[in-house]
């Protein structure tokens, strides 16, 4: 019987061992199966949500960055999308403002832009107070995400006839620390990276020495900043201990600052340029439950690089990436658990490697009062090959006011586009490639590393719905009607738009659910009045508010303090005058604009037949001039009001036509009948059915007067006119040419600080230009400031430097 058992027993671990063997391969391969779901989940919720959520940025170069009230700020927008930074023809509108300290807008306009880029110009009121202003802009599509994408940068003003107020000296105490672990957390036991920044209340980074003491006040770790404010060091907190960071600058008493909470568990990240060409990134656990798989997923720009699974070996997973994966600029780092939930993240930059090379120089160094400066430019790619790019070049004169700025768009679409917050010298980035260098930007990803959206977003797997439409057609006006008697949103309204002018500008809008009117104001250029009305006739019962297009939100940066200082004061003296004789002298050159597109005609195009009044018997009233001449029309008059009816080629149409005096809707025929002829021009007709927009009409009549006025007749009570602005026109520059010995001997001072600006340098398929100028009656040296762009997305930036002596 023994015997038979043992017997049994071998039989059964031979028959046990293949099974296992079997079972530990078919959980092997659910295991495998399960991660490539969970990776594919990932990969899918990110691609649906990139999908919808197009990213766009805005960098726009001004002549200088300092101004005196009563002077022109000039400026090019260039629009790129954010995956590849190429000239992005989307929005056609970018919206330009420049606010306070208070957030509050002081200047704003609306620039046209064409196949990505744009231009335009602001003066500066003399009413401008002293001081430091955020220049910000931004596309109607951009305000569906944060402000933080905005483009921004410092400007300062400066009021001659203000004093300027004294400047608090600086605390030493007054300055603001963060404190950021690598991954995202700091978990008990577990050593960290942390990174941390230190700034000025002007955004400065600060020299400081810094300690981390526990409760017993014992010192744990000592640090300070290698570049900008900004360190690192390593941190293995105890839970059971609390800390804090003393940090003293110079020799000014300590002050206390609290560090990220410690979490009891979870996960930490760490990474490492071996400088092999590979990264490692190694996740740390000390969680006490079932080690799940990790997951990393990398993206450069919204484009998937690097998607990987790890099983963690006692608490341990580590993830290896070629370098060579990842696209120039910063990727986003994220590791998730088998549910898709994200643990730790942190960025990485890599320095571009395609980058437009610009050589610009001027003929001479130095040159005498209205001489002619010849400008050679010269553009090529990465591999050294002529390109064409589109530039934009400034020359201003350098002073103690008026210094090199910080940052061009290069750094601008590289790098400080994507971060948190300002970054100072970011040119600094990507013009040095030292081991200080790649620490310094590691640093400056750990503390202002962030992203353009949140995971628990995108992982829904749900269409992204946003609130404004990129205007990709014109400039979109939006507004709200009302019910003034249920004071309700009403739905299913149709609305119309008028400009009152020669040109016959008319848009319709129908209202949505919510009481929403959109007006698509395509080739509305400039400053005037704007009616917007119902057909009264039928909708007297309604109000309609017009919303602001301007963005309501605002980042949380900070503008840089004003300072005026001692050794400015001759500079500024000097620009004062300078502003004023030029105001004086070429008040009218400064301000011409060029002329509008010729295209004047109206909405309706070509009508059927065109009356101008003069070229017939003149009578005193609109009832005769409508019963003896207009062919296609018929007056009747029944229930004590006038009708007209408009006769195509199949009869009478029904209803009345849509009369327009001036581009404006009049839609009480009693009123169109009680127009004085007399200052009636000419009478476009549409003898047909015609649509346009929201809106259907029976034909159409449009009156146009002499003055473009309205010839003096009254709007209906129930129509909302106001002051508005359309697309901004366009001012050109003024630089005299001094080709002539009279031109030269001319006595009218010259006192022009900018030399030159051209928005606009294309520099066609051989990548070479010349362009030339002529220097004023102003002593200095001046800078000539190139920036730009190429078709692929290329950007490039360089400047030149010459003296003007006597």
């Amino acid at each position: 019987m023994n015997t038979v058992n043992n017997i049994n027993n071998k039989t059964m671990k031979l028959l046990t061992t293949p099974l296992k063997g079997v079972m530990f391969f078919a959980c092997a391969l659910l295991s495998l199966s399960c991660g490539a779901q969970t990776l594919n989940s990932i990969q899918n919720s990110f691609a649906n949500y990139k999908q919808y959520a197009l990213q766009e940025k805005v960098y726009v170069h001004t002549d200088k960055g300092a101004y005196m009230t009563g002077e022109i700020m000039w400026f090019k927008v260039y629009a790129v999308d954010g995956t590849y930074n190429k000239p992005l023809n989307l929005s056609k509108v970018v919206y330009v403002e420049l606010l306070d300290n208070n957030q509050v807008a002081v200047l704003q306009t609306k620039v046209e832009m064409r196949n990505g880029s744009g231009s335009g110009s602001i003066y500066v009121p003399v009413t401008t107070n002293n001081g430091s202003y955020k220049l910000r802009a931004y596309t109607n599509w951009m305000k569906n995400f944060s402000p933080d994408y905005y483009f921004e940068k410092n400007i300062t003003l400066v009021n001659p006839q203000i004093a300027p107020t004294a400047v608090a000296a600086a605390n030493p105490s007054d300055f603001d620390i963060q404190f950021f672990p690598e991954g995202g957390n700091l978990v008990n036991g577990l050593t960290s990276k942390v990174a941390f920044k230190a700034v000025d209340k002007s955004g400065k980074g600060i020299s400081f020495s810094g300690a981390i003491i526990d409760q017993k006040k014992d010192t744990v770790v000592k640090f300070t900043p290698t570049k900008f404010g900004m360190g690192n060091f390593l941190f293995t907190p105890d839970g059971a201990n609390t800390y804090k960071a003393v940090i003293r600058v110079g020799n000014n008493a300590a002050v206390v600052k609290d560090i990220p909470a410690i979490d009891q568990q979870g996960y930490v990240m760490q990474l490492a340029d071996n400088g092999s060409g590979q990264l490692q990134v190694n996740v740390t656990t000390n969680t006490k439950t079932d080690e799940p798989d990790l997951y990393l997923f990398v993206h450069s720009k919204q484009v998937v690089k690097v998607a990987k699974r790890v099983v963690p070996t006692n608490g341990t997973a580590s993830f290896t990436i070629d370098k060579n994966m990842l696209d120039d600029g910063i990727s986003h780092l994220t590791v998730f658990d088998n549910n898709r939930k994200p643990l730790c993240e942190r960025l990485y930059f890599k320095r571009p490697s395609k980058m437009l090379a610009i050589d610009a120089s001027a003929d001479k160094t130095e040159y005498g009062e209205r001489k002619k400066v010849s400008i050679s430019l010269a553009t090529k790619d990465n591999a050294g090959k002529s390109a064409d790019a589109n530039l934009s070049m400034s020359v201003y004169r350098l002073d103690a006011f008026q210094t090199l700025e910080q940052g061009d768009i290069v750094s601008y679409l590289w790098l400080s586009s994507d971060l948190r917050g300002g970054v100072e010298s970011p040119e600094y980035y990507l013009k040095n490639n030292t081991v200080e260098a790649d620490g310094a930007v590691d640093n400056l990803m750990l503390t202002q590393g962030w992203r353009r959206f949140q995971w628990s977003e995108v992982l829904k797997n749900k269409p992204a719905t946003f609130t404004f439409l990129p205007e990709y057609n014109g400039h979109i006006v939006t507004g709200k009607i009302v019910n003034t008697i249920t004071n309700k949103p009403t739905s299913d309204v149709v609305a119309y738009f008028g400009i009152p002018g020669k040109k016959v500008q008319l848009f319709t809008a129908r209202s949505d659910s919510s009481g929403k009117l959109l007006f698509n104001t395509k080739g509305f250029y400039g400053p005037g009045e704007i009616v917007i009305q119902t057909n009264t006739q039928y909708d007297s019962t309604y109000r309609i508010d017009i919303v602001s297009p301007f963005s309501e939100q605002y980042s949380k940066t900070q503008v840089s303090p004003f300072n005026v200082t001692p050794d400015m004061q001759a500079s500024l003296e000097k620009n004062s005058l300078g502003m004023q004789v030029l105001n004086l002298y070429s008040g009218k050159d400064i301000r011409r604009y060029y002329d509008l597109p010729a295209d004047s005609s109206a909405f309706f195009g070509t009508p059927d037949k065109v009356y101008k009044l003069d070229d017939y018997t003149r009578f005193t009233t609109m009832e005769e001039v409508l019963r003896e001449y207009i062919r296609e029309v018929y007056v009747v008059r029944s229930d004590k009001r006038y009708h007209i009816k408009v006769i195509s080629g199949a009869g009478f149409l029904e209803g009345d036509p849509l009369v327009m005096l001036d581009g404006i809707p009049m839609f009480d025929i009693d009123k169109v009948i009680a127009i004085d002829p007399l200052k009636v021009r000419k009478l476009d007709v549409i003898k047909d059915r015609y649509f346009w927009g929201a809106a259907d009409a029976e034909g159409i009549l449009s009156y146009t007067t002499y003055k473009g006025d309205l010839g003096g007749v009254e709007l209906d009570p129930h129509a909302v006119v106001l002051d508005y602005e359309g697309l901004q026109l366009q001012r050109v520059f003024y630089s005299p040419a001094y080709d002539t010995d009279n031109a030269v001997a001319s006595r009218v001072p010259d006192f022009r600080n900018v030399l030159y600006w051209a928005p606009a340098v294309n520099m066609g398929g051989q990548g070479k230009k010349q362009l030339s100028f002529y220097t004023s009656d102003q002593e200095g040296q001046y800078i000539g400031v190139i920036q730009g762009l190429t078709a692929d997305g290329q950007a490039g930036s360089q400047y030149f430097k010459f003296e003007v002596k006597k």
